[in-house]
């Protein structure tokens, strides 16, 4: 799997992870590790901190010592490679969307790792907001890496492009959204055929009727298209 070098001399990165991870132990709850770990079907252990405790934790650390880009992406990845329990991932993420980084094109290669290294839906979906604000501040640049997301061998990179755009609103770009969907179309993995549908049903809050000429006009697996029209009042 991939790996990236992270700075080992940032003193900033350094003291940030150490507080965040002395800070997750002092915050768990060992009662709750075990249905944590169960639900998320992980095989990495909870310390038993839930998950918005957590994010606070990060945010609380990194905007008290104000840290610069540059460190707040190495203890994000410090705190991701290195870590013993899920919730310093958690953590890690969170660091990710802080205003420094809002953004950052050195955000990429990041997400990519987290997704290859994470293999699971609770990472791939909380960074792939980090695409949807690159879209918005280097849209050129961050669309082509997400239609070569779309085709990669990995099916959650995939999942990361189909819904590089949710929370985008009225930004959304359409003919991007259509063309990381057709070469997943056929895809029998759940995770595609549900961020598909997932995709799709977002939008067809800004518009409905394209939505379902979409669906009427393609091939989409009857989960795709069950998730797609959910609101719409048709099935």
């Amino acid at each position: 799997m991939p790996t990236i070098a992270v700075p080992r001399d940032d003193e900033q990165a350094t003291t940030l992870v150490d507080g965040i991870r002395s800070a997750l132990r002092a915050a768990a709850d060992p009662t709750l590790a075990p249905g944590q770990q169960a639900y998320m079907k992980s095989a990495m252990p909870f310390l038993g901190v839930r998950v918005p405790e957590a994010r606070r934790i990060a945010r609380t650390l990194a905007k008290e010592g104000q840290r610069d880009a540059a460190s707040l992406r190495a203890a994000a990845l410090e705190l991701w490679d290195a870590a013993s329990h899920r919730e310093e991932r958690y953590a890690a993420m969170t660091l990710l969307a802080l205003r420094p980084l809002r953004g950052d094109p050195e955000l990429v290669p990041v997400v990519e790792h987290m997704v290859r290294t994470g293999q699971w839906w609770d990472y791939t979906d909380e960074v792939a907001h980090r695409m949807a604000e690159l879209l918005d501040i280097r849209a050129p640049e961050t669309a082509e890496v997400i239609r070569r997301w779309s085709r990669d061998g990995d099916f959650w990179m995939r999942r990361v492009a189909i819904i590089s755009q949710l929370g985008r609103g009225g930004r959304v770009d359409r003919a991007l959204l259509e063309e990381v969907i057709a070469p997943n179309i056929a895809d029998t993995e759940f995770f595609i055929r549900k961020a598909i549908g997932w995709a799709l049903r977002e939008y067809a809050r800004l518009d409905p009727e394209w939505v379902r000429d979409y669906v009427g006009a393609h091939d989409l697996s009857p989960l795709s298209r069950r998730e797609a029209l959910k609101h719409l009042g048709s099935g």
